[in-house]
């Protein structure tokens, strides 16, 4: 640190809290303004988890990825979660039958949040899934598991189609690949019509690809599908009785559910409708073009101005501390750290 960097910082007001420090439509960049020491992270994560209970009046989990500073390894859905994740869970009372789960993931294995919910739906009856920012890719499957899904003007969620990973940290969109064969077997089809070969192109795109890779994508992509279709079927739709655009009142069907489970489902998945896995689709867009119906955070009194502070005291945690993903609820904390290069 230069010493004029030091005169700097200890010009900053001292302050041992940060919650209080944060000023309404400003969260973040009023605690930038403080030198803060002594500070007891846990703490002020308990505070407003706090804060957040009492309006909603129900327990609150978090799982919360580091996607501020985000790097290669840690802040996905993976295998690691497991554990943690159930022994979050358990640390909800037993007769307790609803439950908040504020997300923020940039995505992962769609396996893995298969055994969160698994884990999750036979014991709630009503999950609510919190999205402070971003529940991406596995996030977003994840999220629509819950029976209901609040998001703030700043939230998104985003296409489930299934990343290949190629090694060496590339990753291949398996829509992406299965869009690329669709549109050659096209063109190919169009030029045997005319009496023409296909383009050598084509020809040698084709040759180049692997047939395990081709298969292990449309297992991936089918698997992302039907994993969306039986959560929107059995939990968000569960309560969908009639409708509220066509036909309105009239009463929805079994078959209409499922149909429009799948319909949504393959929506999501489908690469050339979002042309990029990182896409980010809003509340807006997640009802006007997918149907999915979101409460908006604004429609619940305080839980706006609370959704915030919460995103800039998790944002300000990962900007000043070598976290990579923290879980935590009113009973239990474990905070992880990103791996140096040398595996510390």
């Amino acid at each position: 640190m230069t010493e004029n960097t030091s005169k700097q910082a200890q010009a900053k007001p001292q302050s041992s809290t940060v919650l209080d420090k944060m000023v309404d439509g400003k969260e973040f960049a009023s605690l930038i303004s403080y030198n803060f020491v002594n500070v007891n992270i846990n703490d002020e994560i308990q505070k407003i988890i706090a804060e957040i209970e009492l309006i909603r009046e129900r327990p609150l989990v978090c799982y919360i990825a580091n996607i501020v500073t985000p790097r290669d390894n840690g802040i996905s859905i993976n295998d690691s979660d497991d554990l943690p994740f159930n022994e979050m869970i358990s640390s909800i009372p037993s007769h307790i039958k609803k439950i908040d789960i504020v997300l923020v993931t940039p995505g992962g294995m769609a396996e893995q949040v298969a055994k969160f919910v698994n884990r999750l739906r036979p014991r709630f009856d009503h999950v609510c899934f919190i999205i402070l920012n971003k529940a991406m890719s596995a996030g977003t499957i994840f999220a629509l598991s819950g029976d209901e899904i609040i998001m703030s003007n700043q939230s998104q969620i985003g296409p489930i189609d299934p990343q290949m990973n190629r090694g060496n940290g590339r990753f291949l969109p398996a829509q992406g690949l299965l869009t690329l064969i669709d549109e050659i077997n096209n063109r190919g089809t169009e030029l045997i019509k005319k009496g023409q070969p296909p383009a050598w192109s084509d020809q040698l795109l084709l040759k180049n690809m692997d047939p395990m890779e081709i298969g292990a994508a449309m297992m991936a992509s089918k698997y992302s599908i039907e994993l969306v279709e039986q959560y929107l079927y059995k939990y968000k739709f569960k309560e969908w009785h009639t409708h509220s655009t066509h036909n309105i009142g009239s009463v929805v069907t079994d078959e209409q559910k499922k149909d429009k489970s799948l319909e949504i489902a393959q929506l999501l998945c489908k690469h050339d409708k979002w042309k990029n896995h990182g896409h980010a689709i809003n509340r807006e867009a997640a009802w006007e073009e997918c149907q999915i119906k979101i409460t908006h955070s604004e429609s619940i009194d305080d839980l706006d101005k609370s959704m915030r502070r919460m995103w800039a005291l998790f944002y300000w945690i990962f900007e000043s501390m070598n976290i990579s993903k923290i879980y935590t609820s009113k009973n239990y904390t474990l905070m992880r750290s990103f791996k140096t290069n040398n595996g510390n």
